[in-house]
């Protein structure tokens, strides 16, 4: 159905003439009657009846008016959810309790007339399939690994670097240490059943254990933070990384330990991949942003792999 012939339709039903009707729709007399007719000739029967007074709705008219201006409405809906000036910014993050989760709850807080919706893909392939189909408008991703470029049309800016630190239950040999150095850390069983081969992730750690050679374990389903924060309370021989920002809370009696890693500290890089055509005005503050809330970071003594985003 042409929404231009609704459109005029509805405009003649509420001017009551069809030369008030072109001047509001800025064309001529003539062009409305053609569209009109074609309006008629789409559903069939008359729509008006010229009088004196104008034009009058007959009664097939009167039962379509409520249904065109619906149609109308719906259209308008139609467009705003696509035109990126008065749609929400759509951002993907890796997890809910992640360092980029922070970074969006001050975003939000800091701009609340901004619309915002966060959502969390899998892998850095997907998310970047997202961007480029326009389902998302940013994602927060870490690296880029050996092999996989990304392609030209994405953008990509290094907003965070995430300090990892260890985490042991109250009886791990390492459990009273003020901070602890990547070399101390080699002989110690690091369990990390989060890891799956072919993300991002995995191959930062798979860097990570070449460099410094760490024994890092990804054995076993990955029941979730809570089933993971129970079992490093309750095996001495475990411990995993987290990162600083990451959000934890566990029962008193666990007793958990989160202890700096130094010398060199590992970092998490996060990089914000955009569309490098994508109009959407909220990403520039969004940028802003980032580059407010992480300024300062000071990079000395820090180790991420050589192939992740410059900053």
């Amino acid at each position: 159905m042409d929404l231009e012939a609704v459109r005029t339709f509805v405009t003649v039903a509420e001017a009551g003439r069809f030369q008030e009707a072109a001047t509001d729709l800025s064309i001529t007399q003539q062009g409305v009657s053609k569209r009109i007719a074609t309006l008629e000739r789409t559903l069939g029967p008359r729509l008006f009846t010229r009088t004196p007074r104008g034009a009058e709705l007959t009664i097939d008219g009167q039962a379509f008016l409520p249904h065109a201006r619906e149609l109308l409405r719906v259209a308008e809906r139609g467009i705003a959810s696509v035109w990126s000036g008065h749609r929400p910014l759509r951002v993907d993050i890796i997890a809910s309790r992640s360092a980029q989760s922070g970074l969006m709850r001050g975003f939000h807080r800091t701009h609340p007339d901004i619309e915002l919706d966060v959502v969390m893909l899998f892998d850095i392939e997907t998310a970047v399939a997202a961007i480029r189909s326009g389902a998302v408008d940013a994602s927060f991703r870490a690296v880029t690994a050996p092999g996989r470029p990304l392609p030209d049309d994405i953008a990509a800016v290094r907003v965070l670097d995430e300090p990892l630190q260890l985490l042991t239950g109250p009886a791990h040999a390492l459990a009273g240490a003020r901070s602890v150095s990547l070399a101390q850390l080699a002989g110690h069983r690091i369990w990390m059943p989060g890891i799956v081969p072919g993300t991002e992730w995995g191959a930062y750690y798979d860097d990570l254990v070449a460099e410094f050679g760490l024994t890092i374990e990804a054995t076993g389903p990955n029941f979730g933070t809570d089933a993971l924060l129970d079992t490093i309370a309750d095996t001495p021989a475990l411990a995993t990384f987290m990162g600083e920002p990451t959000r934890l809370v566990w029962p008193a009696g666990h007793g958990l330990r989160r202890i700096p890693v130094t010398d060199p500290t590992p970092v998490y890089p996060h990089s914000l991949l955009t569309h490098r055509d994508n109009p959407h005005p909220a990403l520039t503050t969004l940028h802003a942003h980032l580059a407010a809330a992480t300024a300062g970071q000071d990079a000395t003594g820090a180790w991420a792999p050589a192939w992740a985003i410059p900053r």
